[in-house]
């Protein structure tokens, strides 16, 4: 699974900037040189400024999907609400996915909505609504937590309630919805591009960048947290 979750402190809270900057030194001459090109190449285009939020999604399949198309579109976060069904994506079809993003596991609804807001998200419930606006037309300038539900019901009442604003992906069929990792990626499409394509600050901190870097190493080494927590003790 990911690396983050929110009750459970970076190992590299405490450590300066430049403890970090040794210590990406030190983990990436244990990876190839092919993977440290690619956290290097790749580490800039990550982006916390959309968060997708996953409410009681219960197929594996569709849970790694969306994994997936996070990771190819470079949204970093990923915040699941477990309030009745567990989260567990197939391996085979996240194909690793899940080791390069970071995942955030809840309880319920309200303390994912609170965690986010207190965050400076916005959350945004992908339903029909008699409120909504066509994912085209959402306004990206300030950071979005993109809500989709489960795969039978769609979002919980509550879910809907409690959210900020309603987006919806235009249909000209006549099958009411999509499936839900369709409906994923066809939003984080069409947003990514857009503020991939603006002059919104969606990049990282040049810290997180590293931050990042520093996990993503931790990843690619056989029992990497605990290489990592070795090499923070000779800092």
């Amino acid at each position: 699974m990911p690396r983050i979750y929110p009750d459970n402190p970076s190992p590299l809270a405490g450590l300066s900037l430049p403890q970090k900057e040794l210590l990406y030194q030190q983990a990436s001459q244990l990876i190839s040189d092919n993977k440290r090109d690619l956290f290097d190449r790749l580490a800039p285009l990550r982006t916390r400024h959309i968060a997708v939020v996953l409410e009681d999604i219960y197929q594996s399949h569709n849970a790694s999907a969306v994994l997936r198309s996070c990771d190819c579109f470079g949204v970093q976060d990923v915040h699941v609400i477990e309030a009745n069904n567990p989260f567990n994506p197939a391996g085979d079809v996240a194909v690793g996915s899940s080791k390069w993003i970071d995942y955030y596991p809840y309880h319920d609804t309200p303390s994912a909505y609170h965690r986010l807001r207190d965050k400076g998200y916005r959350i945004v419930a992908t339903t029909p609504h008699t409120n909504d606006t066509l994912i085209t037309d959402l306004d990206i300038s300030q950071p979005i937590a993109l809500v989709f539900g489960t795969e039978l019901t769609g979002l919980s009442p509550q879910a809907i309630d409690l959210a900020d604003s309603y987006v919806k992906i235009p249909m000209y069929g006549f099958t009411e919805s999509f499936n839900i990792s369709v409906c994923a990626a066809l939003s984080l499409f069409s947003l990514t591009s857009r503020l991939r394509t603006s002059h919104i600050p969606w990049q990282l901190p040049p810290e997180q960048i590293l931050d990042l870097k520093i996990h993503w190493c931790a990843q690619a080494i056989r029992d990497g947290e605990s290489v990592l927590q070795n090499l923070i003790k000779t800092l």
